[in-house]
């Protein structure tokens, strides 16, 4: 790998140099992307019915999975800003199985991810404007996130990604607020616990909130924000896990809705995306249809980020699989320009319009589910071989704390997986 080339400039944007010495608030922004991309409509409907089912007492899952997802962004991006290459680098100096691997999961969660988002960012649209049917919602949703991307720069994505998560933020906690939580149970749902029938809803909350590929984007998004060398590893931390937090907050007003809300009256929310639609009815005939229609809003701001984040980040991804394979081990500038890019954002977009002709696009989010499984293990056990090896300076290698964390989410996942492949071969 030639590493006298520009560090890992995935946008093409100047170098920020070394961190400022305060403000370092002001700076906060690719862990954000990475939380709203992370955090997509199904994600909101796991952790509601997880609530309704079992009031606060899965609340200890939600914030362990937090510190997991923290533990595995911040393995992403220690390893761009202490080695100067990308994950896509690392992978392949592990072996072409790598490469081999992730081609394949690449393009076929790709065509699958495209039809559950843009159904999902169709579902509010169509309930809100139901001049057009859900299809069309949908098409113009995939079209227009592709456009964006391939014509703004990173920093109007960023901004355009602060607002979604700022809409979703207000909304959400705004309607935790107005359920009322009961803070007692929720300070007793702190201490583990598994009621019966709870498994798969614990696991689901721990791995399944967050992201799956597009945990392994941020240290792309933290290049393009333009911090490339180790000198930015204290910025990149307090940005990931504000990010996190606030993620946290956020999955924990979902469930404090379901617990509140459904829980205490006992209704049952459609699986998938569509749960979302049902939770706004039970709003509009409790609190009356503008808050029903702001639900809305945060729902359509939800699935939104999640395209974009995803039509961004996954296609840098796709970009650098392609350089990967063809042995350039030159600039990493400009990524965003290639035409691997632009074709993993076709991919993304067109063909999976073919999928909405089904008529039932929540089924897809049990699909997705089962693929995107197979991604978390994955980078896991890499990001432990990769932060323990000789490519990584001594200085930045994982200590106990992150293995610990690191083995545990592998090891989560592991389970995850092939509880997602049972539950789909079985029908369930």
């Amino acid at each position: 790998m030639d590493d006298s080339s520009p560090r890992s400039d995935v946008s093409g944007v100047p170098d920020a140099g070394a961190p400022p010495s305060h403000g370092h608030w002001k700076l906060i922004g690719p862990g954000i992307v990475a939380a709203a991309t992370g955090v997509g409509a199904g994600d909101l409907v796991a952790t509601l019915i997880a609530g309704s089912r079992f009031g606060y007492a899965l609340l200890w899952a939600a914030v362990i999975g937090c510190i997991v997802k923290i533990a595995l962004a911040e393995g992403s991006a220690r390893y761009h800003l202490a080695t100067g290459s990308t994950m896509l680098d690392g992978w392949r100096s592990l072996g072409r199985w790598t490469s081999w691997y992730f081609g394949i999961y690449i393009i076929i969660w790709g065509f699958v991810y495209g039809a559950t988002a843009m159904s999902a960012t169709a579902l509010p649209l169509a309930a809100l404007f139901p001049f057009l049917p859900l299809w069309a919602w949908a098409m113009i949703s995939g079209l227009s996130c592709a456009a964006f991307v391939a014509y703004n720069r990173y920093e109007v994505f960023e901004n355009t990604m602060k607002i979604c998560i700022g809409v979703m933020f207000v909304i959400v906690v705004g309607v935790a607020i107005l359920v009322g939580p009961n803070v007692g149970e929720a300070i007793a749902g702190l201490v583990p616990s598994i009621p019966e029938g709870s498994a798969f809803y614990t696991l689901g909350l721990i791995g399944g909130v967050g992201g799956t590929i597009t945990m392994a984007s941020y240290g792309y998004w933290v290049n393009a924000k333009g911090w490339r060398t180790p000198a930015w590893m204290g910025i990149m931390r307090l940005d990931n896990r504000v990010a996190y937090v606030v993620t946290g907050i956020f999955v924990i007003s979902m469930l404090i809705v379901g617990a509140e809300l459904l829980y205490t009256a006992q209704i049952a929310l459609t699986n998938g995306d569509r749960g979302l639609l049902d939770l706004r009815a039970v709003l509009a005939e409790r609190f009356g249809g503008t808050v029903a229609t702001l639900f809305l809003v945060g729902f359509f701001a939800t699935a939104i980020s999640s395209i974009l984040g995803v039509w961004n980040g996954v296609s840098l991804l796709f970009a650098d699989f392609v350089r990967n394979m063809r042995g350039d081990t030159g600039s990493r500038v400009g990524l965003e320009k290639t035409p691997a890019f632009r074709f993993y954002l076709f991919w993304l977009t067109i063909p999976p319009m073919v999928l909405l002709y089904f008529g039932r696009p929540f089924l897809l989010v049990i699909i997705y589910g089962a693929l995107g499984a197979f991604f978390m293990p994955f980078l896991a056990l890499t990001l432990i071989w990769l932060l323990n090896s000789k490519r990584v300076p001594v200085e930045w290698r994982s200590g106990w704390l992150s293995n610990g964390l690191l083995g545990i989410s592998a090891l989560l996942f592991i389970v995850l997986s092939a509880n997602e492949i049972v539950r789909l071969f079985s029908g369930g």
